[in-house]
């Protein structure tokens, strides 16, 4: 069947242009070439002079040299009173915290009724022992004065002793006189009996005297010993009084330590932080404080660099530090330097002791990381009217620059491998 139309109308109607078109000129070959030439020219120039350093973002923490003492809660309780604020200076031994965990029955605070009644009697034993002191002086001063009563008395008794022998040797003399004067027929019978009576008299005196004197020495001995006695027996019982005091001191201490528990500085040092307030449940272990051993303190960057990046950093590098408390994007980087590199591996005890160290991310472990510590160049930095300060603890993000190599060569690196993956044993 022949067709109604014929071929060249039907193929004029398929390529013919259903809309408009601008048909220019097209570009000269001298001036294609030139750009080709010059775009060729500018990346091999860009390959060959241009370089590229490689860089690694590593994880830190903000410490202080020395570093910070952490300081935990030694039992289960809450925090009844807290006795210094941020930035204070402490000595050893003062007073930081108080936890309270004591024990409340129906009858109230266990702890508290305890302690009054103990206190109770503190209280009257140290008033026993007030009365017995004083009782013991009252009585030792009556001896000492009785003593000093026949002290004074046995010195007078003595100048009576004196003059009674006098006496009594003046009556001897007279007696022998009367008894030659009564041989020679001077004096009578009855005279002589009486001078003699008078000489016994006196001689009787005398020995009355001496025993006089013997009493009162043996009263004087016997008054120094009761003086000693009595003061021995209120010492005892004195000593028996403190030895209870002091045991109800010691129950009162334990109560306390059943109670409440005193939390003090370790060391002189600078309080850097404080994790509670007063009031607040604290558990056995629960972080309570930080103190930096030291009022002037250094703070250092340590960074956990990979085994693979230790080659190409040398101390004093410069690095580029991103805080997390700081955002980079409204507060930019900060510079710090590389202060020392460590020459082993850093064992997972001493990556344990900080944060933000790769010891506490899965898919970090099991590699090998050396510490970094790095000098910052800026601790305190004002924003808004406001000082901000760098805190031991904080977490920070930094970028170390390693090798420099042209681009080219980073272009290659794959066939680098290559290279190494076919190539025989070394000096084989």
């Amino acid at each position: 069947m022949n067709p109604i139309f014929r071929k060249e109308s039907v193929a004029h109607q398929q390529t013919k242009w259903t809309g408009k078109a601008l048909l220019i000129s097209s570009a000269p070959t001298w001036l294609t070439c030139i750009s080709t030439l010059v775009f060729i020219t500018t990346f091999i120039s860009i390959l060959t002079l241009g370089n590229y350093t490689r860089r690694i973002n590593v994880f830190g923490e903000i410490t202080s040299e020395p570093r910070s003492v952490n300081i935990f809660a030694t039992q289960q309780g809450f925090i009844s009173d807290r006795f210094v604020k941020v930035g204070d200076v402490v000595k050893k031994g003062d007073r930081l915290y108080q936890i309270d965990f004591s024990k409340v029955t129906h009858g109230g605070n266990f702890s508290i009724k305890t302690r009054e009644a103990i206190e109770s009697q503190l209280t009257q034993i140290e008033k026993i022992i007030d009365k017995l002191q004083k009782n013991k002086q009252l009585t030792v001063d009556n001896l000492r004065t009785q003593k000093q009563q026949y002290e004074l008395a046995h010195s007078q008794s003595l100048s009576f002793l004196m003059d009674a022998r006098k006496g009594a040797q003046f009556a001897k003399e007279s007696m022998k006189n009367y008894s030659d004067y009564h041989l020679k027929g001077l004096t009578t019978k009855d005279q002589l009996n009486a001078q003699t009576y008078t000489y016994y008299q006196q001689q009787n005196s005398v020995q009355i005297l001496s025993n006089q004197r013997i009493q009162e020495s043996l009263q004087i001995t016997n008054l120094d010993t009761e003086i000693v006695t009595r003061a021995a027996d209120f010492d005892n019982q004195i000593s028996q009084y403190q030895l209870e005091h002091n045991s109800l001191q010691r129950q009162l201490a334990e109560s306390d330590a059943n109670s409440t528990r005193i939390i003090e500085a370790p060391a002189d040092g600078r309080i850097e932080s404080l994790s509670v307030t007063r009031g607040q449940m604290v558990n056995l272990g629960d972080s309570l404080a930080q103190l930096i051993p030291s009022t002037h303190s250094t703070y250092y960057l340590v960074l956990w660099l990979p085994n693979s990046s230790v080659p190409y950093i040398s101390r004093g590098e410069s690095v580029n530090i991103r805080y997390e408390a700081f955002p980079f994007e409204k507060f930019g980087q900060f510079h710090g330097q590389i202060e020392s590199i460590a020459y082993v591996p850093a064992s997972a005890q001493e990556m344990a002791t900080y944060s933000n160290s790769p010891i506490g991310q899965p898919n970090r472990q099991g590699e090998a990381y050396y510490k970094v510590m790095v000098a910052l160049t800026e601790t305190h930095f004002r924003h808004q009217n406001k000082t901000l300060a760098l805190s031991s603890g904080m977490k920070a993000e930094s970028t170390l620059f390693l090798e420099k190599r042209p681009l080219y060569q980073w272009m290659f690196s794959p066939f680098y491998g290559i290279r190494k993956s076919v190539a025989g044993p070394v000096n084989g």
